[in-house]
């Protein structure tokens, strides 16, 4: 992504009235709940803003999560200790506005997210994706994400295997 964005925390000057990303859920999601939900301390949101107009090009949630350990596929399951949850970190929320479609920005969001959780002071194996649909899914799995055993649309990548990606 080019110096034309910039990813900062979600403030009151950020106008999300017009945000649109062609699905009507995180369209809503973001215009009308996500202020509540980080209010209540639920999620973090990030924003890309266009710099020279200042508009919401895309956005990100982070919340604090863990997934019981029966969930995670066999091959990573076998390598984490036997606790009965692994901890992690939920991207619950990824748009971006359909103006935007085709730059790198959905990626760039992703790869913020992961360098925002892989940096941050506190403990988590795994960032985990809820997928809103199929092509939200292969978006992640694109990038190494792989599906929970129970939950299909919420997908798994270590930490360690994500900073692979932005290093």
């Amino acid at each position: 992504m080019s110096a034309r964005f910039v990813i900062e925390p979600l403030a009151k000057a950020h106008q999300r009235a017009d945000f649109t990303c062609g699905n009507d859920r995180i369209d809503g999601y973001f215009r009308e709940t996500v202020s509540q939900d980080v209010k209540r301390k639920y999620a973090t949101c990030f924003v890309a803003r266009e710099i020279a107009t200042d508009r919401v090009a895309g956005f990100y949630t982070l919340s604090s999560s863990n997934v019981p350990l029966t969930d995670v596929p066999e091959p990573l399951a076998t390598r984490l200790p036997r606790y009965p949850t692994v901890p992690a970190v939920l991207i619950g929320w990824l748009g971006r506005h359909r103006d935007y479609a085709g730059q790198g920005l959905g990626e760039a969001l992703l790869f913020d997210a992961i360098k925002t959780v892989a940096t941050a002071p506190i403990g988590a194996h795994a960032i985990f994706a809820d997928a809103i649909d199929d092509q939200a899914a292969a978006f992640y799995a694109a990038f190494g994400f792989t599906p929970l055993v129970r939950r299909p649309r919420t997908l798994y990548l270590p930490v360690a295997t994500a900073l692979s990606l932005i290093s």
